[in-house]
């Protein structure tokens, strides 16, 4: 079986870099290469949709990135225990409309023994902003890693 390090259980130092992992993934807009850090059969539950299986992860991928525009998202560790991870998170992207929006929301994450999620429970919000409003423009530069979110 395919292990994708750090392996749970996680300290402060592994679950730092897991986070960090998963936010630059996510960043390529690459759903083929998202989906890899997923068990083969891995339950999302992504705001009111249920996901299952990596197949259906990427095909999920695939629909929110054609409608989510310049996507770019930051995530923060809000705790861990053993093999899960919760994270906070904001993302900013744009419609076809042209209309931006920042997203928040957390997120609860379960590993297996080989390091890749089997379970993801997303909670998220939108809130329209006008384009001088954005403040994330891109990967998180190296200085900006492990920098707090702001709450607004």
């Amino acid at each position: 079986m395919t292990t994708r390090p750090p392996l749970p259980p996680f300290t402060l130092e592994t679950a730092l870099e897991k986070v960090q992992a998963a936010e630059d993934a996510w960043n390529t807009r690459d759903p083929e290469r998202v989906a890899l850090a997923y068990t083969e059969d891995s339950v999302w539950r992504n705001r009111d949709r249920f996901v299952t299986g990596r197949a259906e992860i990427v095909a999920f991928l695939r629909e929110k990135w054609e409608r989510e525009l310049d996507y770019v998202l930051r995530k923060e560790l809000w705790g861990f225990h053993g093999d899960r991870i919760a994270v906070r998170f904001q993302y900013e992207c744009r419609d076809s409309s042209g209309q931006w929006w920042r997203s928040y929301g957390n997120e609860l994450w379960e590993f297996s023994p080989e390091g890749l999620m089997s379970r993801r429970e997303a909670s998220i919000n939108d809130t329209p902003i006008s384009e001088d409003d954005r403040r994330i423009h891109g990967p998180r530069p190296a200085d900006q890693r492990g920098v707090p979110l702001p709450i607004r």
